[in-house]
């Protein structure tokens, strides 16, 4: 009996797993070994140097500065979208009180809720041009627009060193929180309305009530947004490809690794550097959400 039943998990888990390594780990093994050759083109032969482009990539201040730029977007783009997201998605889901059995959000919560996941469904390359539009460094961006019309001067928001990057991290969290409203909505409708009810009949605020109450019953959901949010600071490849200037320009000032992983690989054909670039993100972002999933458990709260 156990043997038929050990031959039937085998046989139903043959198949995915032989896809899974073929389609994830083959390639992996590939960039690994890639990683450790002078391989400069797909036709070239494959030099093994041993751990030589991960010396030269560790001596590299365009790599530093890229991993520098990613610490930034780690710290940032989670705290401002899941910040963002928390706010908006108390309004429409709990700030409008209990009514007719259940907490409410304000007046045209659903309508709100589409309006703030359209951003997510749009393409990349659509998000890029509208931005583009918008951080136009003359008179005819919008946001510069603005400014003159209130008397300030005009701002190059994508070619100043100091800005680019953070004018780029506007654009993912703009992107991106419409996803993590709706995503805390289902959370927070998910939370019994007696919860509310007992908080609110104990005299608690809307304020001491989203601290108290919804934080605590939301936080698996949001350990799980975090690790999200933190994988999606190691790329930005699309957005900084497209907006920044010179191809993670002004002088580097918003280069991540993935765009440098893409100039090595098809603009300076040298696909070993590369490999060695993407081996040292697989494990950055690896580290990452293991220390992410450490730090942030705790006790399940049931109810």
């Amino acid at each position: 009996m156990r043997q038929g039943r050990y031959r039937f998990i085998i046989g139903f888990l043959a198949v995915p797993v032989f896809l899974y390594g073929l389609y994830v780990i083959w390639p992996f093994a590939q960039a690994f070994y890639l990683a450790m050759t002078s391989k400069r083109t797909a036709a070239s032969p494959d030099r093994f140097i041993g751990f030589d482009n991960f010396e030269r990539l560790f001596q590299s201040d365009r790599f530093w500065k890229a991993v520098g730029h990613h610490g930034v977007l780690l710290l940032a783009l989670p705290l401002i979208t899941l910040a963002i997201a928390l706010f908006l998605a108390y309004l429409l889901n709990v700030a409008g009180g209990s009514r007719g059995g259940g907490m409410t959000g304000i007046f045209g919560s659903k309508v709100y809720k589409v309006i703030f996941f359209l951003p997510q469904v749009l393409a990349v390359a659509l998000v890029a041009v509208l931005f583009q539009a918008i951080y136009r460094p003359d008179g005819l961006g919008a946001l510069n627009a603005v400014l003159e019309s209130v008397g300030l001067g005009r701002v190059g928001w994508l070619l100043e060193p100091n800005l680019a990057l953070w004018s780029i991290i506007g654009v993912l969290v703009w992107q991106a929180v419409g996803f993590y409203v709706v995503l805390f909505s289902a959370g927070m409708a998910s939370i019994p309305a007696e919860i509310y009810e007992s908080a609110e009949m104990d005299g608690c605020g809307r304020f001491r009530m989203f601290f108290s109450v919804t934080l605590p019953l939301l936080w698996d959901t949001l350990q799980v947004a975090w690790v999200y949010l933190g994988i999606a600071a190691f790329d930005a490849f699309a957005v900084v490809q497209l907006l920044s200037v010179d191809f993670g320009g002004p002088d580097g000032a918003t280069t991540v690794l993935p765009l440098e992983i893409w100039q090595e690989a098809f603009r300076n054909s040298r696909f070993g550097y590369a490999s060695a670039m993407g081996v040292a993100l697989f494990f950055l972002t690896l580290t990452f959400a293991i220390l992410a999933l450490r730090v942030t458990r705790r006790e399940r709260i049931e109810y």
